[in-house]
């Protein structure tokens, strides 16, 4: 039982930090996702979204955690399946199929993604956990936070979004 409390604990602690990251992503006018890539209870890697910034759409906070790991963790090949990731949001498609290829062995988010997920909203992880690699998902840690944020993203008007995205401010009735 005292495990089990310690693994709740650890996964609490690290999701707090990809919270971090996930308000600094929205306080940079990024979509609201942070990530914590973690190796025997230690943070190796993190990351936040970019997209707006670097104008790179892959530029998710996993894919930016990874890149980052892949210049400065040493032989990051030889802990990889024993990385841990924490998220603030279930990983799209894109990134879930590159986390399972990696093999790594947990990932733990906050909000399930119903549009994009490739955990279990619309990917499906049964599809992944073939063979020798079975990765352990843990969801809806602080799911509540991760929907706050995204609440908030989505409030506002996206200024990097194309032209023919925008909304369209409605006009009240006095305006016309």
């Amino acid at each position: 039982m005292a495990d089990g409390l310690e693994s709740q604990n650890d996964d609490r602690k690290f999701m707090r930090r990809a919270f971090q990251l996930a308000q600094e992503a929205l306080d940079n006018g990024e979509v609201p996702v942070g990530c914590v890539f973690t190796y025997k209870d230690v943070e190796v890697g993190y990351g936040r979204n970019e997209v707006n910034c670097s104008k790179n759409p892959t530029a998710h906070a996993e894919m930016v955690a990874l890149n980052r790991m892949q210049s400065e963790v040493p032989n990051i090949e030889k802990i990889i399946r024993d990385l841990v990731l924490y998220v603030t949001l279930e990983p799209c498609v894109m990134c879930a199929s590159g986390l399972y290829e990696l093999g790594i062995s947990k990932i733990v988010y906050g909000a399930a993604n119903e549009r994009f997920g490739g955990i279990k909203s619309v990917g499906n992880s049964r599809k992944y956990n073939l063979g020798d690699c079975k990765i352990e998902i843990v969801e809806g840690v602080d799911a509540d936070r991760s929907i706050a944020l995204l609440k908030s993203f989505y409030a506002k008007e996206n200024p990097f979004a194309p032209e023919d995205k925008k909304k369209v401010k409605k006009q009240s009735i006095q305006e016309t």
